[in-house]
């Protein structure tokens, strides 16, 4: 086995245990691990960490590309071995630890954590752990099923620790596309002009010297839960197809659209399920994370080629993939998260952009990340990188949640805000579409009110917009009622008025 993923002399003589390779950390260290939207993480080394910080006292700033899988992050948080987290994180356990304040975290645009540890703004990273296919020839890294951040810790770091993992079959080699851009001010262009375009290496370059120890593993990737269509998740994918559509017939789009990007989660997911059964055809994506839609649009022919960061799929899924890989094999890339969700490439390729809202108001400032104003649910992720740079940029969520439509999802005012109205072109929930380009703040405000706001709420809102405006203002408010969902939901759990 080692002779098939070790191919490199002289690493051969560090393989080393779980349990070895944490002892490598030390406390208050920064470390840099592979892992995006629980693909490629580590999933022996960081775990091994996570049981020695039980005994110890001992904590790390974890960075990583996005989320980890297993129970990584839960047994981090819990056993105290994380000072500091960042990018992004979706475990129930360390969110409770971030909005306790017990441990710090830092949501950052996903474009942006590799910029900022190359440009030194950032600590240096101390030890990079990385999740590997194989070893080749010249001691390079294959990555698995992202490649996220990890080119730029594997570069940056003092230390690098190997996991290689055999549950990945050695055919993944080919399916990156690995690109670290320039120093300033001697950076270039991103010769990125179509989603299949290649501009790097399938390998991950790295100074052998750094090695310091390398785990095997064969553990699988924690897998996407699966979540069927519901009548408001299918209702959104309707609206969302009818708008593309009448784009085609206003002359603005045609029949293969443009490059697709959608956020992860249950209704992202969904709404793309939806192209499968649509008129459009020849669909290419340019997004971060591919997930079970995307290879529903590939499998059904709609979609010919997927540009992203990561594969995060269900189980079924993924047996899938692995037992038609030579087919599925040239219809897609993955590249580190710099160039996924660069800022120049979505622009240059014209991306059209579909994220989810925990809340949007009345004037289209988009909530991507906080429950009421101050608990932290997951973080931005990509959605800032696309959302301002896309050639459309589509927020969707439903209108209302919770037993009796306790909670409505669109405001007066946001509780915190993720994604400005300057940023937001299209809002849409089960109740229909708001078009909001070329509009002004009072223009958005009736458009959003009257399509997207669910029928228990919309007099509400309706009365509070017309009051508001009695005030003047370019984007009128009635400031000691901005809020007043919110805190009628803290005082009562629910957001509906009293009668």
């Amino acid at each position: 086995m080692q002779s098939d993923r070790i191919k490199f002399q002289s690493y051969k003589d560090k393989v080393i245990t779980a349990q070895e390779a944490a002892l490598f950390f030390k406390d208050k260290m920064t470390v840099g691990t592979s892992g995006f939207t629980k693909a490629g993480d580590s999933k022996a080394v960081l775990p091994a960490f996570a049981e020695r910080a039980k005994f110890e006292n001992i904590a790390i700033t974890l960075i990583t590309g996005a989320s980890l899988g297993q129970t990584t992050d839960t047994d981090l948080a819990n056993n105290n071995a994380l000072y500091k987290r960042m990018p992004f994180q979706s475990d129930a356990a360390l969110r409770k630890k971030i909005n306790d304040g017990e441990i710090l975290y830092i949501d950052q645009h996903l474009s942006e954590t590799a910029e900022m540890l190359e440009n030194k703004h950032l600590p240096k990273i101390d030890i990079a752990v990385i999740e590997a296919t194989y070893i080749d020839e010249n001691g390079n890294i294959i990555p698995t099923t992202s490649v996220g951040n990890s080119p730029t810790f594997a570069h940056l770091a003092d230390k690098i620790i190997i996991e290689i993992n055999t549950s990945i079959p050695l055919g993944f080699k080919g399916i990156h596309d690995v690109y670290i851009s320039e120093n300033y001010p001697n950076r270039q262009i991103l010769n990125v002009t179509a989603s299949n375009d290649r501009i790097g290496q399938d390998y991950i370059a790295i100074d052998s010297k750094k090695v310091v120890g390398i785990v095997f593993t064969e553990i699988l990737d924690s897998p996407a839960q699966p979540t069927e269509i519901d009548v408001k998740t299918a209702a959104i994918a309707g609206h969302l197809l009818g708008f593309l559509e009448n784009e085609i017939t206003a002359g603005r789009l045609t029949n293969s659209l443009m490059p697709l990007q959608a956020g992860i989660g249950k209704v992202a997911n969904a709404v793309m399920s939806g192209f499968a059964k649509s008129s459009f055809e020849n669909l290419v994506m340019y997004s971060e994370v591919l997930q079970d839609s995307t290879f529903e649009l590939i499998d059904s022919g709609k979609m010919n080629f997927a540009s992203a960061s990561s594969i995060t799929v269900s189980e079924n899924c993924y047996k899938k993939i692995l037992a038609n890989f030579d087919f599925y094999k040239d219809k897609m890339l993955l590249r580190p998260q710099t160039i996924s969700n660069s800022a120049e490439v979505i622009r240059r390729l014209g991306v059209i952009a579909i994220n989810t809202a925990i809340e949007f108001d009345i004037y289209g400032n988009v909530n991507s990340t906080h429950i009421a104003g101050t608990k932290m649910m997951n973080g931005i992720g990509g959605s800032g990188d696309f959302a301002r740079n896309a050639y459309l940029s589509i927020f969707v969520t439903q209108s209302s949640s919770k037993e009796g439509n306790a909670v409505s999802h669109v405001l007066p005012m946001v509780s915190h805000v993720d994604h400005t109205e300057h940023d937001v072109d299209v809002l849409i929930t089960e109740q229909g579409v708001a078009d909001l380009r070329g509009l002004a703040p009072r223009e958005r405000a009736k458009v959003i009110i009257e399509n997207c706001v669910h029928p228990e709420y919309k007099e509400e809102l309706s009365d509070y917009f017309n009051r508001s405006k009695l005030r003047g203002g370019h984007t009128p408010h009635l400031l000691e009622e901005a809020f007043k969902f919110h805190l009628r939901f803290l005082e009562t759990g629910s957001m509906k008025k009293m009668l």
